[in-house]
């Protein structure tokens, strides 16, 4: 019963200030009377509930626990109180009344908790669920480059292959390094901007500027992949107000994702206009697109959808759901847009 000393403490205090204020008014011997009541209402409740607690684990689920710690409380109450009643010589039919009120509040009790029970165990469910997928997906993304990080390494050591081939093996390997530091890297990010430990300094952003600098330091990769990449934006487009590193960041995540999707001799576009109060950016591809069922996934950890839906192929599949943790935390949204062809992929931001 070690953890029932602070309970027990402060009924104690909480007795001798009722005592106290009820001496004050109506004597000492009302006031004495009034402390004991309390702490012969109370004691019994915190002790149970403390045994409770110990056995949660025999009691079986959330629901089941949550239920006999109200039902526990309630009957309880109910008996001290009608206790005090007789020791304060209450009518029966006082005594009747004040019973069925207790029940009443019990019942009230009881529903609350369980509508509140609910939503915690859906809730629970819910993120341990995405915390298992999480986590398999991880384990998918470490296990594939480490194996063959494990078996270059074992070949070089054991002097398998010669000089030549020893160079090919440890180029690979620096491909795999950068792969796990990129997925590392992107791990870190997408915990501190779920944490919500963001420390930028938002500006004025020129839209189009930034644009124009990202899909020039794009062109060498769409150039490779025989993928156009352009911007199609407004002269008088109004600036944002966005940290420039982070925004452009979503900028490269989504076009870099464009030309992974788009085949050769296919387009990618950059478009921007104002709407009100924020400025929606779009980046359109003629790729394969995205079904509208699995839009609102594709936001989700290393999601790819159709067959696919296992982790493979480049990147680390968390380009999405940065690019949205990015534009969330500058109270922005991001979505799929209809389109009849390819993927277009839109967000918001605050007008500067």
């Amino acid at each position: 019963m070690t953890g029932a000393w602070r309970p027990l403490g402060v009924l104690t205090a909480a007795a001798a200030l009722g005592g106290l204020v009820l001496g004050l008014v109506y004597g000492a011997g009302d006031g004495l009377l009034m402390g004991i009541l309390m702490l012969a209402c109370g004691v019994p409740v915190i002790l149970a509930g403390e045994a409770l607690v110990r056995r949660r684990r025999a009691t079986g689920s959330l629901r089941r626990q949550f239920a006999s710690a109200v039902g526990l409380t309630v009957a309880l109450v109910t008996l001290a109180v009608g206790v005090v009643a007789v020791l304060m010589f209450v009518s029966a039919h006082d005594a009747l009344v004040m019973a069925m009120l207790l029940l009443l509040a019990g019942g009230l009790i009881a529903y609350t908790t369980g509508l509140l029970s609910h939503d915690v165990i859906a809730q629970r469910d819910a993120a341990e669920g995405a915390r298992r997928d999480l986590v398999a997906a991880v384990s998918h993304d470490l296990r594939t480059p480490l194996t063959s990080l494990r078996l270059l390494a074992a070949a070089v050591e054991d002097d398998l292959v010669d000089r030549e081939e020893r160079h090919r093996y440890l180029q690979q390997m620096s491909v795999h390094i950068r792969s796990l530091s990129s997925l590392i890297e992107d791990l870190f990010e997408l915990s501190r901007l779920e944490a919500g430990e963001i420390q930028w300094s938002l500006a004025q952003v020129r839209i189009d500027d930034l644009v124009a600098e990202t899909v020039e330091a794009m062109r060498a990769q769409a150039d490779a992949k025989r993928v156009a990449v352009q911007a199609s934006l407004p002269a008088d487009l109004a600036p944002a107000r966005a940290n420039p590193e982070k925004l452009q960041r979503v900028l490269f995540n989504l076009i870099q994702n464009a030309i992974r999707h788009t085949p050769m001799d296919g387009s990618v576009t950059v478009l921007a206009k104002s709407n009100g109060a924020t400025i929606e950016v779009e980046v359109a591809d003629t790729g394969e697109g995205l079904p509208v069922a699995e839009r609102e996934r594709a936001f989700e950890p290393f999601y790819r959808g159709g067959v696919a839906s296992a982790r493979s192929g480049d990147g680390t599949g968390l380009g999405l759901t940065i690019c949205r943790a990015i534009v969330e935390a500058h109270g922005g949204t991001i979505w799929f847009a209809d389109s009849p062809g390819g993927a277009r992929v839109r967000f918001s931001l605050p007008q500067a």
